[in-house]
């Protein structure tokens, strides 16, 4: 037996994540790295949470098995956190997943069969590219203007699509501070994006892991506060800690109960001790306080790179600042290319992500994604040094090599 013939025909989707590629040698001693979008070491309430999680083990079922829609004190509570971006929602519409990440794999079995497309953005996050093409879904970037997402775009991207005789599934967006472009699509486009997808007759999933960590400028409200039919995801990884693996899907009722089902099938339930921990932080703990505190902290990290970049980065280098989330989206010079100059960035001590990873079929590779969320600021600097260093050197080389500093 050939032994590709014991996979299914889905496995073949299966694809290996750039950023994870690079952890392994992003974690080599003296190399910053730039690359990973994890909060701030100093961002977890560890010593909090280790207190609650000691607490909580003790209490009458939180060790057991949990529902597969979730704990209904902790699905109120989301409900509440929500309402910081105004969104006005029910518990029972309500599915608690392992992560932002199960979530949008979930609504993904529910809402796309094999072959469909999927609507993203250009770029579009990393880890949804690889969650569509495990399903055997396609994906078609909508053109980007710089501003985001547009209604003509979308209009013409989903005429495009059916015409050709596929179906639609769903538009995929991150519409605050997006991963990894940093984009934040305005009220007026927010508006147009919703209007033109009611008029065709498009589901909008929308991932909001950043709506909280607004560095700058007004707040705007979510797509789901302002159309019930949006299926929202969100998480407490950027806000509490990844490593509890705790997200949420927010849907219309008939999507939610396909999506209960299919975390059944899935994995039966979700862990009730990290269920009961994070309802017991957020009823017990000043969380906006700490939500607060995270902004003042990604604020300073986030100047503090765009003010290396400003000063160090050589010409024909170009980038947006955000209003917030983790990430800077950098336009090379002309001729440099991100993947192939990656090698020798490691080599000067620093990593990043090419932009070859955010897009669906591997273009991109004049752009690469610089993450100001984890490294302390003096290291960001110190990344980005060598970084400029090494931009420079591919687009003008140079003879001698230079070891970092």
């Amino acid at each position: 037996m050939d032994p590709s013939e014991r996979f299914s025909i889905r496995s073949r989707g299966l694809r290996a994540s750039e950023i994870r590629a690079l952890f392994a040698v992003a974690a080599r001693p003296g190399v910053v790295s730039l690359a990973g979008g994890m909060p701030a070491a100093d961002a977890l309430p560890s010593q909090v949470l280790a207190r609650i999680l000691g607490e909580v083990a003790a209490e009458p079922g939180a060790l057991q098995y949990a529902t597969g829609q979730g704990a209904p004190g902790l699905r109120e509570m989301i409900c509440g956190v929500m309402a910081e971006e105004g969104i006005a929602a029910h518990p029972d519409d309500v599915v608690v997943t392992t992560g932002a990440q199960q979530a949008l794999d979930l609504v993904t079995a529910v809402l796309a069969d094999p072959g469909d497309v999927v609507l993203a953005e250009s770029p579009a996050y990393v880890g949804a590219l690889a969650t569509f093409s495990a399903h055997g879904v396609q994906v078609r970037h909508v053109p980007d203007d710089g501003a985001g997402l547009s209604g003509p775009a979308i209009a013409e991207a989903v005429d495009g699509v059916r015409r050709s005789g596929r179906r639609v599934a769903f538009l995929y967006t991150v519409p605050n501070f997006g991963n990894p472009s940093g984009v934040t699509l305005s009220a007026a486009r927010r508006a147009e994006v919703l209007a033109t997808c009611d008029r065709i007759g498009l589901q909008v999933v929308e991932d909001n892991p950043y709506g909280l960590l607004r560095l700058e400028g007004e707040p705007l409200a979510a797509l789901r506060a302002a159309h019930p039919g949006v299926v929202y995801l969100g998480s407490f990884s950027k806000i509490l800690a990844p490593g509890l693996r705790v997200g949420w899907a927010l849907a219309p009722a008939e999507v939610t109960a396909k999506v209960v089902l299919a975390a059944e099938a899935a994995m039966l339930c979700h862990s009730g001790l990290a269920q009961v921990a994070v309802a017991r932080y957020l009823a017990d703990e000043p969380w906006i306080d700490h939500v607060k505190a995270l902004r003042e902290l990604y604020w300073e990290r986030r100047q503090t790179m765009v003010a290396a970049l400003s000063a160090l980065m050589p010409r024909g280098t170009r980038w947006q600042v955000p209003e917030g989330g983790f990430f800077l989206w950098l336009a090379l010079p002309d001729g440099v290319r991100a993947k192939a100059m990656l090698p020798r960035a490691i080599q000067e001590g620093v990593a990043y992500v090419p932009g070859t990873g955010f897009f669906a079929d591997g273009s991109g590779d004049d752009h690469l994604r610089v993450s100001y969320s984890y490294p302390e600021p003096d290291a960001i600097t110190i990344g980005v040094r060598r970084l400029a260093r090494v931009v420079k050197e591919a687009a003008e080389p140079q003879p001698n090599r230079r070891t970092p500093s």
